[in-house]
């Protein structure tokens, strides 16, 4: 049955305009057949008496077959001579009317194809421009003009689509190039170590040691850029599974391991944690909460600090980490939740870029709304706000709900949240 259906939309089209155009033909046609073969038509019949002179009545028939009054056998029959033309006639006129809409339809099949074209024109127009463009030219947009009908606003949505294709490219492009530098950088200081062993005849034990506890630190750091890869690439495609999950448990867990670290680094860490319910993957959520933690504590100064705040506020599950630190230019903040951006580090340093811009992943993958700013006194702001479970959703429309305690920082917080606890709490006074 399929075959049957023609592949090309103009003939469907053509087809369709024309099957309409006879359908309502004969529609009609019929409908004028029945209106004129039941009307009641009149025959005058004269009648005369025969051996008379003129004639001596006059009598009407009424068409059915009945005719009033007395009749000789002339009217007789020219009654019934008027009724055969009569019919005649009928049977002509649906004659006629069949060789017209036959003519017609034939017109308005033809007339069918040409408008069929005239109005899939624009279609083809833009499936041309469209096979065009490929990954070398897709800055091109069709910028289709004419009226603001439906086909202009399928232009608009290509055009739409191909803008956000182009972008896409341009971050995978950048993304790639910046990948293989990153694993450049490693091997070439590891074939380094490798030939200088090869090549110093003198080498002792020591030497070679040396060199293999370089090689154990690259490749620990080549290890964690591969895991951070693949992290990045899996919280990308979305959650394949969600469980109950609450995030002052998991920021519980992760608190005393930061702590010694922060304590390594002359740091001081602040929980303020309450409790914050949310649907979502486990070890990806701990993943962001360890790189906001990761990250807050690296890009730090000496004598600094770092909080890590949750709970319920405004209906959603926020988690919020702050931090001291240098000076971030406003205009770089969003560049900084890009793969592979750093604030004046180098690829030495253990730090590879990606942890933000794994956290802005886990965050889409979690449809939570991520918010960063940076601080005007130096350091960084990350808020991320996870919708709220079901249960902590009901509790919160009815009042009973935890509200994300106070910085406990001497730090101006400008984002919204910060803005709110501001109206509803005292500043409290933090560190010098």
């Amino acid at each position: 049955m399929s075959r049957l259906v023609p592949r090309r939309v103009r003939m469907r089209l053509t087809l369709l305009y024309g099957s309409l155009f006879v359908a309502f033909g004969a529609v009609l046609l019929t409908i004028t057949y029945l209106l004129v073969s039941s009307r009641k038509g009149r025959v005058i019949v004269r009648n005369r008496e025969a051996g008379t002179a003129p004639d001596t009545g006059v009598h009407v028939s009424t068409g059915t077959g009945k005719p009033g009054g007395t009749f000789d056998g002339f009217a007789q029959e020219q009654h019934r001579r008027e009724m055969s033309a009569r019919a005649a006639e009928v049977q002509d006129l649906l004659m006629d009317s069949g060789i017209a809409l036959a003519i017609m339809s034939v017109m308005a099949i033809g007339l069918g194809w040409l408008v069929a074209g005239r109005v899939l024109r624009p279609l083809r127009t833009m499936t041309s421009a469209i096979q065009r463009i490929s990954a070398h030219n897709v800055h091109e947009r069709l910028a289709m003009k004419g009226p603001g009908d439906e086909l202009m606003d399928l232009a608009d949505t290509v055009d739409g689509l191909l803008g956000r294709l182009e972008e896409s490219l341009d971050s995978h492009k950048r993304f790639v190039a910046n990948a293989a530098h990153e694993l450049r950088t490693p091997l070439t200081v590891e074939h380094a170590l490798l030939e200088e062993a090869l090549i110093d005849r003198e080498a002792t034990v020591d030497s070679f040691r040396a060199n293999f506890e370089r090689l154990l630190v690259l490749s620990e750091q080549q290890a964690r850029l591969l895991e951070s890869l693949l992290t990045l690439s899996s919280s990308e495609r979305g959650l394949d599974h969600r469980e109950p999950l609450e995030l002052d448990e998991l920021a519980g867990q992760l608190v005393p391991g930061c702590r010694q670290e922060a304590e390594r680094r002359g740091l001081r860490l602040t929980p303020a944690i309450e409790p914050a319910g949310i649907w979502g993957d486990s070890a990806l959520v701990e993943r962001l909460l360890a790189n906001l933690l990761d990250n807050a504590m690296g890009y730090n100064v000496p004598e600094g600090w770092v909080e890590v705040t949750t709970g319920v506020t405004e209906g959603r599950a926020v988690v919020r980490v702050a931090n001291t630190g240098p000076r971030i230019p406003p205009e770089r903040v969003s560049r900084l939740l890009e793969p592979f951006q750093r604030l004046g580090r180098t690829a030495g340093d253990g730090h590879h870029g990606l942890g933000l811009s794994i956290v802005r992943s886990i965050a889409a993958a979690h449809d939570a709304a991520l918010s960063a700013y940076a601080r005007p006194e130096g350091g960084f702001v990350v808020e991320v706000a996870f919708p709220l479970r079901a249960a902590d959703r009901s509790a919160t429309q009815h009042g009973r709900h935890h509200r994300l305690p106070a910085p406990a920082t001497a730090a101006r917080d400008t984002s919204p949240l910060g803005r709110l606890r501001r109206r509803r709490r005292p500043r409290t006074a933090g560190p010098r």
